[in-house]
């Protein structure tokens, strides 16, 4: 415990984070409201992978910890995606 480094993260660091994640939310809701079609799921899970990322770097203090927890929240991230991906092709030809 004594040779852990520590950070200290600013309120206004966490302010501007969190009006980022407020306007992305409102971004998101604007979306849906517009018909684009397919694109508009894609849109919205872009949003939402954008203020995940933020959640996990800033909040969880990812960026700041050791790399290889940032590897494997990446890791887990590519393989529900991939699961999920899996998932749309098993839909679209059935």
């Amino acid at each position: 415990m004594e040779n852990e480094k520590h950070h200290i993260v600013s309120y206004s660091t966490y302010l501007l984070i969190l009006a980022l994640l407020l306007v992305l939310t409102v971004v998101s809701v604007a979306v849906t409201q517009i018909n684009l079609g397919t694109l508009t799921v894609t849109i919205a899970l872009f949003i939402a992978g954008i203020k995940s990322a933020l959640v996990l770097a800033i909040f969880m203090h990812l960026k700041f910890d050791n790399k290889m927890y940032a590897f494997m929240a990446i890791g887990v991230v590519l393989l529900i995606g991939i699961m999920i991906f899996i998932t749309f092709l098993d839909y679209l030809y059935r």
